[in-house]
């Protein structure tokens, strides 16, 4: 299946703007940006009166060693929010093409969805228990029932998922990759995947045209105010993104940061701080569980908790009074008792857990 029939097809060809640094010219004076021809008296020495390229060639190598594939399979976006409005841009149009989601999930995707006028097709995810699973056959079903109205192009599974804390198995990616084929994209959001035990759906990326992963700077590799996403997805649907992209979307300080972050020496230590923040998570849920104004602490493969409160406004107010500030979850559909806890130091967590140690549980007076 060529990626490309999936595209709109006013963009399929689209050779975007062409900016001063696209033209892959090279010069000792550049006269062809209407830049300063002097540095700012605060650059630090970067050379920030010129324009950065597009995607960075060192940064982008880096990356893609880092990740496992070919530098033309990745893209380097504003964090991975652009890479997810991107794909909404090039798959749907308005109004005739839809987006699927499985809340409750990251709301950037119902986000980009409504901005581009894609209507919104959502399929739940199932609570068991002490775990949110991913509804396989009932999103393909979904899909399959789309394409009378307006039917679904792009999908979103986000693994680990935000504010759920699951996993999607390797297995059941390949499941909805087969049955989306020649219809939708899968977008399989891994902004989580250091903190899992989960394979990552990069392995299927040479297999199936139609899956796009996105990976994150922002949370394992400490870089969240450098706004750095990557989408990795077939070249054919990478130079798409590519046309309908900012033309300098990336910023020189963040990209010298980024190559540094994920430097071999750097990488290794963002691996041992995950280590440790796995096990912090472990430690954590254990104590939540114990706590009497604790319902219930689901299974979470990422660098948070989503927690079940006997008054969740009350450990809302808890936390907040000694300091601690959580993400209100009760907006969420099924979370109106729930609140999402990031897992930080050691020092952070007893903090948050001294907070919540006095609240009476659900039976008390």
């Amino acid at each position: 299946m060529n990626v490309l029939d999936l595209v709109r097809a006013d963009l399929r060809g689209f050779g975007g703007y062409g900016s001063a640094r696209k033209t892959g010219l090279t010069g000792r004076i550049w006269l062809n940006a209407n830049e300063s021809p002097w540095p700012s008296p605060a650059d630090p020495g970067l050379g920030l009166n010129r324009y950065p390229e597009p995607q960075p060639a060192a940064l982008r190598a880096r990356l893609a060693a880092l990740y496992g594939v070919a530098p033309e399979a990745l893209l380097m976006t504003r964090g991975s929010d652009e890479g997810i409005d991107l794909l909404t841009r090039a798959l749907c149009r308005a109004e005739r093409e839809a987006v699927l989601v499985t809340p409750p999930v990251f709301g950037m995707y119902a986000v980009s969805a409504r901005v581009q006028g894609a209507p919104l097709v959502e399929v739940p995810l199932v609570d068991e228990g002490g775990v949110f699973r991913f509804d396989v056959e009932a999103v393909l079903r979904a899909v399959e029932l789309s394409v009378a109205k307006a039917p679904v192009k792009l999908i979103h599974a986000c693994s680990p998922a935000n504010p759920t804390g699951s996993a999607l198995p390797l297995a059941a990616i390949e499941r909805l990759l087969v049955g989306l084929a020649g219809r939708a994209v899968l977008v399989v959001d891994e902004a989580y995947a250091e903190y899992s035990t989960q394979p990552s759906a990069i392995a299927l990326l040479g297999r199936f045209t139609n899956l796009v992963v996105l990976r994150t700077l922002s949370k394992a590799y400490a870089l969240a105010g450098a706004r750095l996403g990557i989408t990795l997805a077939d070249p054919a649907l990478v130079r798409v993104l590519s046309a309908i992209a900012p033309p300098y979307p990336l910023a020189a300080p963040a990209v010298a940061l980024a190559l540094e972050a994920v430097s071999p020496a750097a990488a290794d230590e963002a691996k041992r701080r995950a280590g440790r923040i796995v096990a912090e998570r472990e430690r954590v849920a254990a104590a939540l569980a114990a706590l009497p104004a604790v319902r219930r602490v689901y299974a979470s493969d990422a660098n948070y908790l989503l927690v079940r409160f006997a008054d969740a406004e009350a450990a809302f107010r808890a936390l907040l009074a000694a300091g601690v500030v959580v993400r209100d979850q009760r907006a969420q559909p099924g979370l109106h008792d729930a609140l999402r806890l990031t897992i930080g130091s050691p020092e952070e967590n007893e903090a948050l857990l001294a907070a919540l140690a006095a609240l009476p549980g659900v039976d008390s007076p």
